[in-house]
Protein backbone atom coordinates (compact mmCIF):
# COMPACT_ATOMS: atom_id res chain seq x y z
CA UNK A 1 0.00 0.00 0.00
CA UNK A 2 1.16 3.68 -0.62
CA UNK A 3 2.06 5.08 2.62
CA UNK A 4 -0.53 7.82 3.84
CA UNK A 5 1.96 9.88 6.40
CA UNK A 6 3.95 11.61 4.01
CA UNK A 7 0.98 13.47 2.65
CA UNK A 8 -0.39 14.41 5.66
CA UNK A 9 1.55 17.94 7.16
CA UNK A 10 -1.30 19.73 8.61
CA UNK A 11 -5.23 18.33 9.70
CA UNK A 12 -6.89 19.85 6.70
CA UNK A 13 -4.58 17.05 4.67
CA UNK A 14 -6.75 14.52 6.13
CA UNK A 15 -10.21 15.89 4.76
CA UNK A 16 -9.82 14.21 1.65
CA UNK A 17 -9.18 10.78 3.04
CA UNK A 18 -11.10 8.08 2.53
CA UNK A 19 -12.28 5.63 5.84
CA UNK A 20 -9.79 3.34 4.83
CA UNK A 21 -6.94 5.85 4.39
CA UNK A 22 -6.85 7.19 7.91
CA UNK A 23 -7.46 3.57 9.57
CA UNK A 24 -4.03 2.64 7.18
CA UNK A 25 -2.67 6.32 8.65
CA UNK A 26 -3.50 5.09 12.65
CA UNK A 27 -1.12 1.78 12.06
CA UNK A 28 1.24 4.05 10.05
CA UNK A 29 1.22 6.76 13.21
CA UNK A 30 1.57 4.22 15.89
CA UNK A 31 4.57 2.66 13.95
CA UNK A 32 6.18 6.03 13.54
CA UNK A 33 5.88 6.72 17.31
CA UNK A 34 7.30 3.32 18.45
CA UNK A 35 10.36 3.86 16.27
CA UNK A 36 10.80 7.26 17.43
CA UNK A 37 10.17 6.48 21.15
CA UNK A 38 11.90 3.54 21.33
CA UNK A 39 15.24 5.17 20.47
CA UNK A 40 14.76 8.67 22.53
CA UNK A 41 12.30 7.81 25.23
CA UNK A 42 9.29 9.55 26.08
CA UNK A 43 5.36 8.87 27.32
CA UNK A 44 4.56 5.93 25.05
CA UNK A 45 1.50 4.27 26.34
CA UNK A 46 -0.74 7.38 26.35
CA UNK A 47 -0.38 8.39 22.64
CA UNK A 48 -0.60 4.77 21.31
CA UNK A 49 -4.08 4.71 22.71
CA UNK A 50 -5.32 7.72 21.59
CA UNK A 51 -4.09 7.45 17.92
CA UNK A 52 -7.72 6.57 16.11
CA UNK A 53 -9.24 9.25 18.85
CA UNK A 54 -6.56 12.08 17.71
CA UNK A 55 -7.36 11.27 13.57
CA UNK A 56 -11.04 11.65 14.34
CA UNK A 57 -10.93 14.86 16.02
CA UNK A 58 -8.83 16.54 13.66
CA UNK A 59 -10.69 15.28 10.82
CA UNK A 60 -14.02 16.32 12.29
CA UNK A 61 -13.00 19.67 14.12
CA UNK A 62 -11.59 22.63 11.99
CA UNK A 63 -8.45 23.20 14.08
CA UNK A 64 -6.64 25.92 14.82
CA UNK A 65 -10.01 27.85 14.53
CA UNK A 66 -12.02 25.02 16.76
CA UNK A 67 -9.82 24.68 19.76
CA UNK A 68 -8.88 21.13 21.12
CA UNK A 69 -7.31 21.13 24.79
CA UNK A 70 -5.71 18.36 25.75
CA UNK A 71 -5.31 16.67 29.78
CA UNK A 72 -2.08 16.70 30.79
CA UNK A 73 -0.72 16.34 27.55
CA UNK A 74 2.14 13.37 27.55
CA UNK A 75 -1.14 11.44 25.07
CA UNK A 76 -0.62 14.21 22.73
CA UNK A 77 2.18 13.18 20.27
CA UNK A 78 -0.22 11.82 17.47
CA UNK A 79 -1.94 15.61 17.85
CA UNK A 80 1.71 16.65 17.26
CA UNK A 81 2.56 14.72 14.08
CA UNK A 82 -0.42 15.82 12.51
CA UNK A 83 -0.20 19.44 13.10
CA UNK A 84 2.92 20.39 11.21
CA UNK A 85 5.55 18.74 13.58
CA UNK A 86 6.02 15.49 12.07
CA UNK A 87 9.25 16.44 10.68
CA UNK A 88 10.60 17.65 14.27
CA UNK A 89 8.91 14.52 15.99
CA UNK A 90 12.55 13.19 16.06
CA UNK A 91 13.81 15.89 18.36
CA UNK A 92 11.11 15.49 21.05
CA UNK A 93 11.90 16.11 24.41
CA UNK A 94 15.36 17.26 23.68
CA UNK A 95 17.35 20.22 24.15
CA UNK A 96 15.81 23.16 21.62
CA UNK A 97 13.39 20.16 20.43
CA UNK A 98 9.94 19.76 20.51
CA UNK A 99 8.38 19.75 24.17
CA UNK A 100 6.84 16.53 25.23
CA UNK A 101 3.56 18.16 25.78
CA UNK A 102 1.50 20.76 24.11
CA UNK A 103 2.79 24.19 24.21
CA UNK A 104 0.96 27.44 23.18
CA UNK A 105 4.34 28.89 22.35
CA UNK A 106 5.32 25.81 19.99
CA UNK A 107 2.25 25.74 17.80
CA UNK A 108 -1.23 27.13 17.29
CA UNK A 109 -2.59 24.08 17.33
CA UNK A 110 -1.45 23.90 20.89
CA UNK A 111 -4.82 25.67 22.08
CA UNK A 112 -3.54 25.68 25.89
CA UNK A 113 -0.26 24.18 27.38
CA UNK A 114 -0.55 21.69 29.83
CA UNK A 115 1.55 19.25 31.99
CA UNK A 116 -0.59 19.13 35.08
CA UNK A 117 -3.99 17.04 35.10
CA UNK A 118 -7.65 18.16 35.42
CA UNK A 119 -6.90 21.99 33.86
CA UNK A 120 -8.42 21.07 30.14
CA UNK A 121 -12.42 21.48 31.41
CA UNK A 122 -12.24 25.02 32.92
CA UNK A 123 -9.34 26.05 29.70
CA UNK A 124 -11.69 24.55 27.02
CA UNK A 125 -14.82 26.20 29.08
CA UNK A 126 -12.73 29.86 29.46
CA UNK A 127 -12.27 29.59 25.80
CA UNK A 128 -16.11 28.50 24.81
CA UNK A 129 -17.30 31.49 27.35
CA UNK A 130 -14.90 33.89 25.59
CA UNK A 131 -16.16 33.06 22.23
CA UNK A 132 -19.52 33.24 23.04
CA UNK A 133 -18.73 37.06 24.24
CA UNK A 134 -17.18 37.89 21.30
CA UNK A 135 -20.32 36.87 19.43
CA UNK A 136 -18.18 33.32 17.41
CA UNK A 137 -20.89 31.03 18.17
CA UNK A 138 -19.93 28.34 15.42
CA UNK A 139 -16.47 27.45 17.53
CA UNK A 140 -16.12 24.72 19.19
CA UNK A 141 -14.17 23.69 22.47
CA UNK A 142 -13.01 20.21 23.18
CA UNK A 143 -11.41 18.82 26.08
CA UNK A 144 -9.57 15.23 26.36
CA UNK A 145 -9.29 14.17 29.96
CA UNK A 146 -8.88 10.80 30.87
CA UNK A 147 -10.29 9.02 33.62
CA UNK A 148 -7.88 9.27 36.26
CA UNK A 149 -7.92 13.07 35.67
CA UNK A 150 -11.56 13.47 35.66
CA UNK A 151 -11.61 12.08 39.13
CA UNK A 152 -9.57 15.31 40.68
CA UNK A 153 -11.23 18.18 42.32
CA UNK A 154 -10.77 20.72 39.66
CA UNK A 155 -12.47 18.57 37.10
CA UNK A 156 -15.42 18.36 38.93
CA UNK A 157 -15.58 22.29 39.43
CA UNK A 158 -15.51 22.60 35.89
CA UNK A 159 -18.09 20.21 34.96
CA UNK A 160 -20.13 21.67 37.84
CA UNK A 161 -19.79 25.15 36.37
CA UNK A 162 -19.65 24.36 32.81
CA UNK A 163 -23.29 22.66 33.43
CA UNK A 164 -25.14 25.87 34.04
CA UNK A 165 -23.47 27.64 31.00
CA UNK A 166 -24.67 27.67 27.17
CA UNK A 167 -20.94 27.42 26.06
CA UNK A 168 -19.64 25.04 23.30
CA UNK A 169 -17.79 22.82 25.21
CA UNK A 170 -17.33 19.00 24.08
CA UNK A 171 -16.12 17.09 26.81
CA UNK A 172 -14.26 13.71 25.54
CA UNK A 173 -13.44 11.06 28.09
CA UNK A 174 -10.63 8.86 27.21
CA UNK A 175 -11.78 5.68 29.67
CA UNK A 176 -8.46 3.16 29.72
CA UNK A 177 -8.93 2.56 33.51
CA UNK A 178 -5.07 4.14 34.13
CA UNK A 179 -3.49 7.36 35.13
CA UNK A 180 0.33 6.35 35.11
CA UNK A 181 -1.10 3.53 37.74
CA UNK A 182 -4.67 1.85 37.64
CA UNK A 183 -7.14 4.60 38.67
CA UNK A 184 -8.32 4.13 41.77
CA UNK A 185 -12.27 5.17 43.80
CA UNK A 186 -15.66 4.74 43.61
CA UNK A 187 -15.81 6.83 40.17
CA UNK A 188 -13.86 4.37 38.63
CA UNK A 189 -16.00 1.61 39.68
CA UNK A 190 -19.04 3.92 38.55
CA UNK A 191 -17.50 4.47 35.17
CA UNK A 192 -16.72 0.25 35.12
CA UNK A 193 -20.65 -0.09 35.67
CA UNK A 194 -21.26 1.80 32.73
CA UNK A 195 -18.87 0.35 30.40
CA UNK A 196 -20.81 -3.07 31.46
CA UNK A 197 -24.07 -1.35 30.70
CA UNK A 198 -25.16 -2.28 34.45
CA UNK A 199 -25.65 1.66 35.40
CA UNK A 200 -28.53 2.32 33.61
CA UNK A 201 -28.11 5.99 31.79
CA UNK A 202 -31.04 7.51 33.39
CA UNK A 203 -28.98 7.03 36.70
CA UNK A 204 -26.03 8.70 34.83
CA UNK A 205 -24.10 11.43 36.95
CA UNK A 206 -22.69 13.01 33.87
CA UNK A 207 -26.61 13.81 32.47
CA UNK A 208 -26.98 15.16 36.48
CA UNK A 209 -24.17 18.11 35.69
CA UNK A 210 -26.61 18.98 32.48
CA UNK A 211 -24.57 17.31 30.06
CA UNK A 212 -25.93 15.81 27.00
CA UNK A 213 -24.36 12.25 27.60
CA UNK A 214 -23.36 9.68 24.44
CA UNK A 215 -21.15 6.68 25.02
CA UNK A 216 -19.42 4.33 25.89
CA UNK A 217 -18.35 4.11 22.33
CA UNK A 218 -15.35 2.42 21.37
CA UNK A 219 -11.85 4.80 21.22
CA UNK A 220 -10.35 3.01 18.30
CA UNK A 221 -13.27 2.73 16.11
CA UNK A 222 -13.08 5.60 13.23
CA UNK A 223 -15.96 4.92 11.76
CA UNK A 224 -18.28 5.54 15.11
CA UNK A 225 -15.72 8.26 16.57
CA UNK A 226 -16.71 10.13 13.38
CA UNK A 227 -19.68 9.51 13.24
CA UNK A 228 -20.52 10.77 16.92
CA UNK A 229 -17.85 13.98 16.89
CA UNK A 230 -19.76 14.99 13.35
CA UNK A 231 -23.31 15.04 15.38
CA UNK A 232 -22.09 16.57 18.27
CA UNK A 233 -19.65 19.20 16.42
CA UNK A 234 -23.69 20.59 15.09
CA UNK A 235 -24.90 20.66 18.49
CA UNK A 236 -24.57 23.40 20.97
CA UNK A 237 -24.43 23.58 24.47
CA UNK A 238 -22.41 21.41 27.17
CA UNK A 239 -21.85 17.52 25.58
CA UNK A 240 -20.01 14.55 26.93
CA UNK A 241 -18.67 11.85 24.96
CA UNK A 242 -17.45 8.81 26.89
CA UNK A 243 -15.02 6.71 25.20
CA UNK A 244 -12.97 3.60 26.20
CA UNK A 245 -9.35 2.89 24.85
CA UNK A 246 -6.74 0.54 25.95
CA UNK A 247 -3.59 2.44 26.69
CA UNK A 248 -0.41 1.05 24.99
CA UNK A 249 -2.95 0.08 21.75
CA UNK A 250 -0.68 -1.05 19.05
CA UNK A 251 2.22 -2.56 21.00
CA UNK A 252 2.15 -6.07 23.24
CA UNK A 253 3.86 -5.24 25.93
CA UNK A 254 2.90 -1.66 26.24
CA UNK A 255 -0.94 -3.06 26.38
CA UNK A 256 0.00 -5.87 29.11
CA UNK A 257 2.41 -3.68 31.29
CA UNK A 258 0.61 -0.54 31.11
CA UNK A 259 2.43 0.77 33.96
CA UNK A 260 6.17 0.10 32.58
CA UNK A 261 4.92 1.24 29.17
CA UNK A 262 4.11 4.79 30.26
CA UNK A 263 6.75 6.10 29.70
CA UNK A 264 9.51 2.84 29.28
CA UNK A 265 12.76 4.58 28.23
CA UNK A 266 14.79 2.96 25.29
CA UNK A 267 13.18 -0.37 23.96
CA UNK A 268 13.28 -2.76 20.51
CA UNK A 269 10.70 -1.43 18.95
CA UNK A 270 10.38 -4.65 17.13
CA UNK A 271 10.04 -7.00 19.70
CA UNK A 272 9.03 -4.18 22.20
CA UNK A 273 11.56 -5.79 24.75
CA UNK A 274 13.13 -2.79 27.26
CA UNK A 275 17.15 -2.66 26.88
CA UNK A 276 18.71 -2.72 30.04
CA UNK A 277 20.23 0.18 31.10
CA UNK A 278 24.20 -0.47 32.11
CA UNK A 279 25.15 2.60 33.41
CA UNK A 280 23.29 3.01 36.39
CA UNK A 281 24.61 -0.05 39.03
CA UNK A 282 23.24 2.01 41.87
CA UNK A 283 19.55 2.74 43.54
CA UNK A 284 17.08 5.43 42.77
CA UNK A 285 16.20 7.84 45.48
CA UNK A 286 12.46 7.32 44.92
CA UNK A 287 13.43 3.14 45.86
CA UNK A 288 15.79 4.47 48.90
CA UNK A 289 12.66 6.56 50.28
CA UNK A 290 10.05 3.09 49.12
CA UNK A 291 12.15 0.37 50.49
CA UNK A 292 13.44 2.05 53.50
CA UNK A 293 9.76 3.13 54.67
CA UNK A 294 8.69 -0.26 54.27
CA UNK A 295 11.01 -1.91 56.35
CA UNK A 296 9.93 1.17 59.00
CA UNK A 297 6.55 0.31 58.23
CA UNK A 298 7.10 -3.45 59.09
CA UNK A 299 8.95 -2.39 62.69
CA UNK A 300 6.44 0.45 63.45
CA UNK A 301 2.79 -0.23 63.28
CA UNK A 302 1.81 3.57 63.59
CA UNK A 303 3.33 4.49 60.41
CA UNK A 304 0.84 5.21 57.65
CA UNK A 305 1.60 6.37 53.88
CA UNK A 306 -0.29 8.16 51.49
CA UNK A 307 0.30 9.22 47.59
CA UNK A 308 -1.72 11.32 45.29
CA UNK A 309 -1.78 9.02 42.00
CA UNK A 310 2.23 8.36 42.07
CA UNK A 311 2.29 4.90 43.99
CA UNK A 312 5.19 3.53 41.54
CA UNK A 313 6.36 6.87 40.73
CA UNK A 314 7.12 7.07 44.35
CA UNK A 315 7.89 3.57 45.22
CA UNK A 316 5.08 4.11 47.95
CA UNK A 317 3.91 0.66 45.66
CA UNK A 318 6.35 -1.37 48.11
CA UNK A 319 4.41 -0.57 51.54
CA UNK A 320 1.07 -0.54 49.34
CA UNK A 321 2.01 -4.35 48.37
CA UNK A 322 2.54 -5.28 51.60
CA UNK A 323 0.16 -2.84 54.32
CA UNK A 324 -2.68 -1.66 51.94
CA UNK A 325 -4.73 -0.73 54.98
CA UNK A 326 -1.99 1.44 55.48
CA UNK A 327 -0.68 3.02 52.25
CA UNK A 328 -2.98 4.09 50.01
CA UNK A 329 -3.75 5.90 46.64
CA UNK A 330 -6.04 8.48 46.83
CA UNK A 331 -5.44 9.42 42.94
CA UNK A 332 -4.74 12.43 41.36
CA UNK A 333 -6.47 14.56 44.68
CA UNK A 334 -3.31 16.46 45.86
CA UNK A 335 -5.37 18.70 47.95
CA UNK A 336 -7.06 15.97 49.29
CA UNK A 337 -4.29 13.91 50.02
CA UNK A 338 -2.46 16.59 52.42
CA UNK A 339 -5.64 17.18 54.34
CA UNK A 340 -6.59 13.21 54.59
CA UNK A 341 -3.05 13.60 56.11
CA UNK A 342 -3.73 15.95 58.47
CA UNK A 343 -7.08 14.21 59.34
CA UNK A 344 -5.22 10.52 60.01
CA UNK A 345 -2.21 12.09 61.86
CA UNK A 346 -4.33 13.25 64.52
CA UNK A 347 -5.51 9.88 64.97
CA UNK A 348 -2.28 9.42 66.31
CA UNK A 349 -0.54 7.99 63.14
CA UNK A 350 2.59 8.64 62.03
CA UNK A 351 1.39 10.03 58.30
CA UNK A 352 4.23 10.12 55.31
CA UNK A 353 2.77 11.66 52.32
CA UNK A 354 4.93 10.86 49.39
CA UNK A 355 3.93 13.78 46.61
CA UNK A 356 6.46 14.98 43.73
CA UNK A 357 7.95 18.45 44.19
CA UNK A 358 5.91 19.81 41.10
CA UNK A 359 2.54 18.42 42.29
CA UNK A 360 2.80 19.68 45.70
CA UNK A 361 2.45 23.51 44.23
CA UNK A 362 -1.51 22.27 43.72
CA UNK A 363 -2.01 21.49 47.22
CA UNK A 364 -0.12 24.98 48.95
CA UNK A 365 -3.17 26.44 50.93
CA UNK A 366 -3.53 23.19 52.51
CA UNK A 367 -0.19 22.48 53.39
CA UNK A 368 -0.75 26.36 55.05
CA UNK A 369 -4.07 26.31 56.51
CA UNK A 370 -4.98 22.46 57.23
CA UNK A 371 -1.21 21.42 58.46
CA UNK A 372 1.00 24.15 59.16
CA UNK A 373 -1.25 26.80 60.58
CA UNK A 374 -2.36 23.79 63.17
CA UNK A 375 1.05 22.31 64.00
CA UNK A 376 0.24 18.85 62.54
CA UNK A 377 3.08 16.38 62.13
CA UNK A 378 2.66 15.33 58.62
CA UNK A 379 5.83 14.25 56.89
CA UNK A 380 5.96 15.80 53.13
CA UNK A 381 8.06 13.25 51.13
CA UNK A 382 9.21 15.41 48.33
CA UNK A 383 10.04 13.48 45.16
CA UNK A 384 11.83 14.99 41.90
CA UNK A 385 13.22 17.63 43.59
CA UNK A 386 15.38 19.99 41.91
CA UNK A 387 15.56 19.58 38.02
CA UNK A 388 14.06 16.53 36.25
CA UNK A 389 15.24 16.81 32.62
CA UNK A 390 13.65 15.72 29.84
CA UNK A 391 9.73 16.20 30.88
CA UNK A 392 10.65 20.13 31.17
CA UNK A 393 9.52 23.47 32.34
CA UNK A 394 5.97 21.95 33.76
CA UNK A 395 7.49 19.47 35.77
CA UNK A 396 10.71 20.90 37.86
CA UNK A 397 11.25 20.42 41.05
CA UNK A 398 12.72 24.09 41.56
CA UNK A 399 10.47 25.85 43.84
CA UNK A 400 9.82 24.16 46.79
CA UNK A 401 12.28 25.56 48.97
CA UNK A 402 11.13 29.38 48.35
CA UNK A 403 7.47 28.34 48.80
CA UNK A 404 7.41 26.49 51.95
CA UNK A 405 10.44 28.95 53.40
CA UNK A 406 7.35 31.28 53.85
CA UNK A 407 4.93 28.50 55.48
CA UNK A 408 5.53 28.76 59.97
CA UNK A 409 5.68 25.56 61.78
CA UNK A 410 7.44 24.01 58.79
CA UNK A 411 10.67 22.41 58.78
CA UNK A 412 12.37 21.54 55.44
CA UNK A 413 15.48 19.27 55.06
CA UNK A 414 17.43 18.11 52.07
CA UNK A 415 19.77 15.47 52.98
CA UNK A 416 22.86 14.99 51.10
CA UNK A 417 22.99 11.35 50.23
CA UNK A 418 21.03 8.04 49.89
CA UNK A 419 22.08 7.30 53.64
CA UNK A 420 20.86 10.16 54.99
CA UNK A 421 17.68 10.01 53.28
CA UNK A 422 17.33 7.03 54.87
CA UNK A 423 18.00 7.95 58.41
CA UNK A 424 16.17 11.14 58.29
CA UNK A 425 13.01 9.18 57.52
CA UNK A 426 13.86 6.71 60.19
CA UNK A 427 14.75 9.95 62.95
CA UNK A 428 11.55 11.43 61.41
CA UNK A 429 9.37 8.72 63.02
CA UNK A 430 8.46 10.63 66.56
CA UNK A 431 8.32 13.95 64.80
CA UNK A 432 5.93 16.22 66.19
CA UNK A 433 6.01 19.44 63.70
CA UNK A 434 4.98 19.30 60.29
CA UNK A 435 8.34 18.37 57.79
CA UNK A 436 9.17 18.22 54.48
CA UNK A 437 12.24 16.54 52.92
CA UNK A 438 12.90 17.02 49.31
CA UNK A 439 15.18 14.48 47.18
CA UNK A 440 15.55 14.15 43.60
CA UNK A 441 14.75 12.26 40.70
CA UNK A 442 17.09 9.76 39.40
CA UNK A 443 20.35 7.30 41.38
CA UNK A 444 22.12 7.82 44.28
CA UNK A 445 25.56 7.43 43.95
CA UNK A 446 26.20 5.49 47.18
CA UNK A 447 25.75 1.74 46.30
CA UNK A 448 25.14 0.46 49.93
CA UNK A 449 23.07 2.67 51.31
CA UNK A 450 21.41 0.11 53.66
CA UNK A 451 22.75 0.56 56.44
CA UNK A 452 21.75 0.03 60.30
CA UNK A 453 19.08 2.72 61.39
CA UNK A 454 20.34 5.29 63.72
CA UNK A 455 18.56 8.80 64.83
CA UNK A 456 20.86 11.72 63.25
CA UNK A 457 20.08 15.16 64.48
CA UNK A 458 18.83 17.00 61.89
CA UNK A 459 20.08 20.91 62.75
CA UNK A 460 23.22 20.21 62.60
CA UNK A 461 25.31 21.97 60.08
CA UNK A 462 27.77 19.60 59.17
CA UNK A 463 31.33 20.67 58.17
CA UNK A 464 32.46 18.45 54.99
CA UNK A 465 35.79 20.41 54.36
CA UNK A 466 37.88 22.61 55.92
CA UNK A 467 38.83 25.84 54.67
CA UNK A 468 40.38 29.43 55.40
CA UNK A 469 39.67 31.59 53.28
CA UNK A 470 35.85 30.80 51.42
CA UNK A 471 33.03 29.23 52.64
CA UNK A 472 30.43 27.05 50.73
CA UNK A 473 26.96 26.57 52.56
CA UNK A 474 25.09 24.07 50.29
CA UNK A 475 22.24 21.73 50.62
CA UNK A 476 20.73 18.37 48.99
CA UNK A 477 22.53 16.42 46.56
CA UNK A 478 23.83 18.98 44.75
CA UNK A 479 26.67 18.64 47.11
CA UNK A 480 28.64 15.69 45.05
CA UNK A 481 28.76 18.64 42.07
CA UNK A 482 30.62 20.89 45.13
CA UNK A 483 33.14 18.89 46.12
CA UNK A 484 33.88 17.33 42.47
CA UNK A 485 34.19 21.18 41.48
CA UNK A 486 36.62 21.74 44.36
CA UNK A 487 38.89 18.73 43.77
CA UNK A 488 41.88 21.11 43.25
CA UNK A 489 41.69 23.11 46.39
CA UNK A 490 43.46 22.30 49.49
CA UNK A 491 42.30 24.33 52.37
CA UNK A 492 41.14 27.80 50.67
CA UNK A 493 37.21 26.59 50.24
CA UNK A 494 35.60 25.38 53.40
CA UNK A 495 32.31 23.31 52.72
CA UNK A 496 29.30 22.97 54.88
CA UNK A 497 26.27 20.78 54.54
CA UNK A 498 22.55 21.95 55.84
CA UNK A 499 20.39 19.34 55.82
CA UNK A 500 17.54 21.36 57.83
CA UNK A 501 17.27 24.49 55.41
CA UNK A 502 14.52 25.89 57.81
CA UNK A 503 14.42 26.33 60.62
CA UNK A 504 17.98 28.17 60.51
CA UNK A 505 20.25 28.68 63.39
CA UNK A 506 21.36 32.45 62.78
CA UNK A 507 23.46 32.69 65.81
CA UNK A 508 25.30 29.66 64.76
CA UNK A 509 25.41 30.73 61.11
CA UNK A 510 26.90 34.21 62.39
CA UNK A 511 29.82 32.53 63.77
CA UNK A 512 30.34 30.25 60.87
CA UNK A 513 30.66 32.97 58.70
CA UNK A 514 33.03 35.37 61.04
CA UNK A 515 36.87 34.90 59.48
CA UNK A 516 35.82 34.10 55.99
CA UNK A 517 36.00 36.60 53.22
CA UNK A 518 33.54 35.01 51.04
CA UNK A 519 30.34 32.71 51.49
CA UNK A 520 29.19 30.73 47.89
CA UNK A 521 25.61 29.03 48.47
CA UNK A 522 24.24 26.26 46.36
CA UNK A 523 21.10 24.50 46.22
CA UNK A 524 19.13 23.26 43.37
CA UNK A 525 15.97 25.41 43.55
CA UNK A 526 15.12 28.69 42.51
CA UNK A 527 17.76 31.20 44.33
CA UNK A 528 14.51 34.00 44.64
CA UNK A 529 13.53 33.02 47.98
CA UNK A 530 15.55 30.16 48.50
CA UNK A 531 18.13 28.70 51.18
CA UNK A 532 20.87 31.24 49.91
CA UNK A 533 18.56 34.30 49.98
CA UNK A 534 17.47 33.58 53.53
CA UNK A 535 21.20 33.19 54.41
CA UNK A 536 22.19 36.67 52.60
CA UNK A 537 19.08 38.16 55.15
CA UNK A 538 20.92 37.04 58.27
CA UNK A 539 24.22 38.45 56.79
CA UNK A 540 22.32 41.89 56.06
CA UNK A 541 20.12 41.90 59.68
CA UNK A 542 23.68 41.54 61.47
CA UNK A 543 25.61 44.09 59.51
CA UNK A 544 28.30 41.54 58.46
CA UNK A 545 30.80 43.05 55.71
CA UNK A 546 31.19 40.03 53.10
CA UNK A 547 31.02 38.88 49.56
CA UNK A 548 27.97 36.38 48.90
CA UNK A 549 27.62 34.36 45.88
CA UNK A 550 24.42 32.76 45.34
CA UNK A 551 24.12 29.76 42.88
CA UNK A 552 20.78 28.43 41.84
CA UNK A 553 17.96 28.23 39.36
CA UNK A 554 17.68 31.85 37.85
CA UNK A 555 14.51 33.49 37.82
CA UNK A 556 13.16 31.49 34.55
CA UNK A 557 11.38 28.77 33.81
CA UNK A 558 13.78 25.52 32.70
CA UNK A 559 12.86 24.09 29.89
CA UNK A 560 13.52 20.28 28.36
CA UNK A 561 16.88 18.91 28.27
CA UNK A 562 18.57 16.54 30.02
CA UNK A 563 19.54 17.10 33.16
CA UNK A 564 23.00 17.87 32.98
CA UNK A 565 22.20 20.37 30.33
CA UNK A 566 19.82 21.96 32.63
CA UNK A 567 22.58 22.24 35.18
CA UNK A 568 24.93 24.01 33.19
CA UNK A 569 22.30 26.59 32.09
CA UNK A 570 21.68 27.21 35.45
CA UNK A 571 25.58 27.39 36.57
CA UNK A 572 25.17 24.38 38.77
CA UNK A 573 27.25 22.02 37.08
CA UNK A 574 31.26 20.79 37.94
CA UNK A 575 32.92 22.98 35.18
CA UNK A 576 31.51 26.21 35.85
CA UNK A 577 31.15 26.10 39.78
CA UNK A 578 35.14 24.89 38.99
CA UNK A 579 35.98 28.08 37.05
CA UNK A 580 34.24 30.06 39.77
CA UNK A 581 35.89 28.70 42.71
CA UNK A 582 39.48 29.46 40.99
CA UNK A 583 38.07 32.85 40.12
CA UNK A 584 36.92 33.36 43.90
CA UNK A 585 40.16 31.79 45.27
CA UNK A 586 42.06 34.20 42.42
CA UNK A 587 41.04 37.42 42.92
Amino acid sequence: MTPILPTIQFPADLKSKTLEQLQQLADEIRRFIIDVVSVNGGHLGASLGVVELTIALHYVFDTPVDKLVWDVGHQAYVHKILTGRKADFETNRQKNGLSGFPKISESEYDAFGVGHSSTSISAALGMAIASKLKGENDIQHVAVIGDASIASGMAFEALNHAGVTNANLIVVLNDNAIGIDPSVGALKSYLMQVKQGENPKSNNMIKSLNFKYVGPIDGHDLKALIHELQRLKAKSGPQFLHITTTKGKGLKQAEENQVLYHAPGKFDKITGDLLENNTQKFTKYQDVFGLTLLELAQQNPKIFAITPAMPTGSSLKYMMDQFPERAIDVGIAEQHAVTLAAGISLGGFTVFCAIYSTFLQRAYDQLIHDVALQSIPVIFCIDRAGLVGEDGATHQGVFDIAYLQAIPNLTILAPKDAVELRQTLFTLQNNSKPVAIRYPRGYSSVENWKVSFEKIDLSKIQLIKRGKKAAVFSTGTILENVLEALSFDEDYFAVHHFLQIKPLNKTEIVELISGFETIITVEEGVIKGGFGSVINQIILANNINIKVINLGVPDVFIEHATVNEQLKQCGLDVEFMQNLFKKVQNV
